[in-house]
């Protein structure tokens, strides 16, 4: 990805931490992991792929479950993005962030929910389908447990495949962001952070 390697503090002007392998540079693990991405339904090596090719073993494995729960989910489209968007404002992942706004406002999500997981708040104007998917996620994320009402909710809404599959997006995305944290990953070039600093 191009752009200059970003921190919690804006863009800075120091060198990727992970900067981006070039074929020649790749191991030949790394450059079957990197075809198989590449050549999959993401079309390139984007977000945290390129810092997990130093692990090529686990970068295959992630990939494969990323695949699954962005393209294959029993969650439908727009609930999963709208999970994502819950993630990513919790890590402050600008880049997960910028990657996932998009791609759920295509999916049918109200611009005004992901305005306000932006600045921290529960959304005014959810769907009542949205709602059940937020309550679950933020309330697995602040007490690390769900109610049984909430489960109860979340089974009637998506079943018992969708409550995994939910868990799983939420997980996975716990994991892209901390890698795209640690990473510092770049927006690209010309874009400002999209999320602004939250109160904790």
């Amino acid at each position: 990805m191009c752009g200059k390697a970003w921190n919690a503090a804006g863009m800075t002007e120091r060198p990727p931490r992970f900067p981006p392998l070039t074929p020649d540079e790749m191991t030949p693990a790394q450059r079957e992991v990197a075809d198989a991405i590449a050549s999959g339904p993401r079309g390139g090596l984007r977000g945290p792929f390129q810092a997990w090719l130093r692990s090529p073993a686990l970068a295959d494995r992630l990939q494969k479950v990323g695949e699954y729960l962005r393209f294959s989910s029993s969650v439908p489209r727009r609930l999963n993005e709208l999970a994502i968007l819950v993630t990513a404002r919790a890590w402050d992942a600008e880049f997960e962030w910028y990657a996932h706004h998009r791609l759920a406002l295509e999916a049918g999500l109200d611009p005004a929910v992901a305005a306000d997981i932006a600045e921290g708040r529960r959304p005014a104007s959810m769907q009542a389908d949205e709602a059940v998917v937020y309550d679950f996620c933020t309330e697995l994320r602040a007490t690390h447990r769900v109610s049984d009402a909430t489960l109860a909710a979340t089974l009637d809404l998506l079943g018992e495949q969708g409550v995994i599959d939910l868990i799983a997006v939420s997980g996975y995305y716990d994991l892209v962001s901390m890698t795209l944290n640690v990473a510092e990953v770049a927006l690209p070039d010309g874009l400002p952070p999209p999320l602004k600093p939250l109160a904790r």
